[in-house]
């Protein structure tokens, strides 16, 4: 959670340590003082003012109309024996209030702790939601609430604290302060589907005990009375002023370790405290109202592109509170909106953190599109050293006897055990009825994880190549979540829907999500993290869109389609899989011929275009493989994370990283990853199952983090 920088003088922290931006560079010229205090108050007005219509408003939303004349009333008294104003006194009191005041303190919360992420990781996209702390708060929540266990506020607070702190330690301590914004956002990713993973195999597993957690883990302002509130504002306050008196050194830390500690503040022992207390905000606001996403990335933001105006904000003591006031006005203007175009109704079955999620993932995209430079990542070159012809033979045989076996026993075991002999029987029609419905429906099952479980491999191979990141997956170009948008789209709407309606919205979903990305990553010739950034705003919004059409239309019976999003291959058949089939056969040959320019692209920018290669072109052809071939693999089994991660890296393990060795290895290991998987999850609870993709998640995860460890060690 630390970092070396060049220290600077004691002249200079002394003359410019108050001034030091979050992010910690020096604040532009800065007018005279009046000036200065002038706009600071008139911007101080304008947000209380907003703040005063969007309560007004707020309050005055819902099924029973309260206007700004019965609430006047209502403050004063007046004619308070009626039973009309008794029944809206009621309605104001034990649901529009709460509400009210739960809006109020999420977005503090968020707001703040935020604004202190950003500044102790030097990260412009540091958030409650990209370091995972929201991810992990909510998983402790519902991995109580699935063993039957009812907590206080308090203590559901202080499980929450310690979820969310143990994401954010993890997610912290594996990508160094100042390294950049992409190894943060992937580490923090990559965790955060690790840990939903495990948040749905237990909402799936324990769904009578977890019943209403889908929806409230979008992030919920609906309340009934203010009994958690009125025990969690406390602690809430209390972080929050914690952090107010932590913003002198938060300045001078800015300036760089060394140079804080030439005046003795200890980075390490600031940086610790800060993040204890943002994330104690968080798990404040998780408890309340759950996961409420992106808050603490658009509140800051908003703040930083006004100290342009007004340079004192980007002072700690400014900084802070200015973006707790912007989160404020983030989830209550969220609120609002949400009931404005959905109705009264469907604005209190509708999470609030949907509509969040939706204007952060739009806050992440216009960031990543219009910033100059967004830096590099130590490490993100940092493939695998060459290895010999022998120990890539040696590697492909191991590989594919692995894979062998694990078809094999895939194809025996399960809800039912059969023998060799059963298969043998089958294979030549001489099986009786209960042998053949077994392996009918159990063989296409096993093809269809191999299939898929290749296909995820190879496009993440192609992704890291072209994005020159080990760390990037098929997941974050958005093709992910686009294919599952569009699946569970069919799912909802039509419940009947064939199986073949719903790959082609699948594949339609991922085509709109990759044209969409790379539309907007074309601007600067699909330069890496602009790329990256701006798919993983699509993802964002696009899983947004999917939490908000299975709250919409079915919120108590979501099983369906978190089936699919956990990725599963039941029910498959052989004529289900020739969506994968084919784009396997389409993409290898072309990737074949293709090698030598995925070799140079994974270099750098420079040498391809030295010799020749088209940088521009040449990426978007091989993106396009990755899409095709990830839209594919979702059709077939529904989403599946981390194969187009953990098999490509392991591969250029092994074989180094020439692609004519790295892709055949790359689909061996995926679909042994994936056969695997499927086959523990259908026989560790028979006749119970856990879906494949939810499975591949928490196997990836341990992987994931020695490897983000030792990239971190190598950087």
């Amino acid at each position: 959670m630390s970092t070396r920088t060049t220290p600077a003088p004691p002249a200079t922290v002394k003359t410019v340590a108050g001034a030091a931006g979050p992010t910690g560079a020096p604040p532009p010229a800065a007018p005279g003082r009046p000036a200065r205090r002038g706009r600071m108050f008139l911007l101080a007005l304008a947000a209380l003012l907003a703040l005063a219509a969007l309560a007004v408003v707020h309050v005055g939303q819902g099924t029973a109309a309260v206007d700004l004349h019965t609430l006047w009333r209502l403050l004063t008294g007046a004619a308070a024996d009626r039973s009309a104003d008794e029944q809206t006194a009621a309605v104001v009191l034990d649901s529009r209030l709460p509400r009210l005041a739960a809006g109020l303190l999420v977005g503090c919360a968020l707001g703040a702790a935020g604004a202190a992420l950003q500044s102790v990781s030097r990260n412009m996209l540091a958030s409650p939601d990209t370091l995972a702390v929201n991810a992990g708060a909510y998983l402790a929540v519902v991995a109580v609430a699935a063993f039957g266990i009812t907590l206080p506020a308090l203590p559901a607070g202080g499980t929450a604290f310690l979820g969310g702190l143990l994401a954010a330690g993890v997610v912290l301590g594996l990508s160094r302060a100042g390294a950049g914004p992409i190894r943060l956002v992937l580490a923090g990713s990559a965790l955060t589907l690790a840990l939903s993973g495990l948040s749905g195999m237990l909402l799936l597993l324990r769904s009578q005990q977890t019943t209403g957690l889908f929806a409230w883990g979008n992030g919920s302002l609906a309340q009934i009375g203010m009994e958690s509130i009125d025990r969690l504002t406390p602690v809430a306050l209390l972080a929050f002023v914690g952090l107010l008196l932590m913003g002198r050194k938060l300045d001078i830390l800015a300036l760089g370790d060394d140079g804080a500690a030439v005046v003795g503040v200890s980075p390490r022992l600031t940086r610790s405290i800060v993040v204890v207390l943002a994330v104690l905000l968080a798990a404040v606001s998780v408890t309340v109202a759950g996961p409420v996403g992106f808050v603490g990335l658009c509140a800051p933001a908003v703040v930083r592109l006004l100290s342009t105006w007004i340079p004192g904000l980007v002072r700690h003591h400014a900084f802070i509170p200015a973006s707790a006031l912007a989160g404020v006005l983030v989830v209550l203007g969220a609120d609002v909106a949400l009931r404005a175009l959905f109705g009264a109704q469907a604005g209190a079955e509708v999470p609030t953190g949907i509509v969040t999620t939706c204007l952060g993932a739009l806050v992440l995209v216009i960031l990543a599109h219009r910033s100059r430079d967004l830096g590099s990542d130590s490490g993100s070159t940092a493939f695998a050293r060459l290895r010999s012809r022998r120990a890539f033979v040696l590697t492909l045989v191991a590989t594919a006897v692995g894979l062998l076996g694990a078809v094999v026993a895939a194809t025996l075991f399960g809800d039912a055990t059969l023998l060799l002999g059963d298969v043998a029987n089958w294979l030549g029609g001489r099986s009786g009825q209960f042998v053949t419905y077994v392996l009918d429906t159990r063989v296409p099952r096993v093809a269809a994880a191999l299939l898929a479980g290749a296909a995820l491999a190879v496009a993440g191979a192609v992704v890291q190549a072209v994005s020159r990141n080990p760390l990037a997956e098929p997941g974050i170009l958005g093709v992910v979540s686009g294919a599952g948008g569009g699946a569970v789209t069919v799912l909802t709407v039509v419940p009947l829907a064939s199986f073949w309606l719903i790959s082609g919205s699948a594949l339609a979903g991922a085509g709109a999500a990759a044209a969409l990305v790379f539309g907007l990553a074309a601007r600067r010739g699909l330069e890496q993290n602009r790329l990256v950034l701006i798919g993983m705003g699509v993802h964002a919004g696009a899983g947004a869109f999917v939490s908000l059409l299975i709250v919409l239309t079915d919120p108590y019976n979501a099983t369906k389609a978190l089936a699919w999003l956990g990725g599963s291959t039941y029910g498959r058949t052989f004529p289900e899989l020739l969506p994968v089939l084919v784009a396997l056969a389409a993409a290898l040959p072309v990737l074949a011929v293709m090698r030598r320019d995925l070799d140079l692209i994974g270099l750098d920018g420079d040498t391809p275009r030295l010799l020749g290669i088209r940088l521009g072109t040449t990426r978007l052809t091989l993106l396009t493989i990755a899409v095709v071939l990830t839209a594919g693999a979702v059709a077939a089994v529904g989403v599946i994370g981390f194969v187009g991660l953990v098999a490509p890296h392991a591969a250029r393990a092994l074989v180094g990283r020439r692609h004519v060795r790295v892709v055949p290895v790359s689909a061996l290991l995926g679909a042994l990853l994936v056969v695997v998987s499927d086959t523990v999850g259908r026989t560790v609870i028979a006749p119970a199952q856990i879906p494949v993709g939810l499975l591949t998640a928490v196997i990836g995860a341990p992987y994931f983090i020695w490897l983000l460890w030792r990239s971190r060690r190598e950087g």
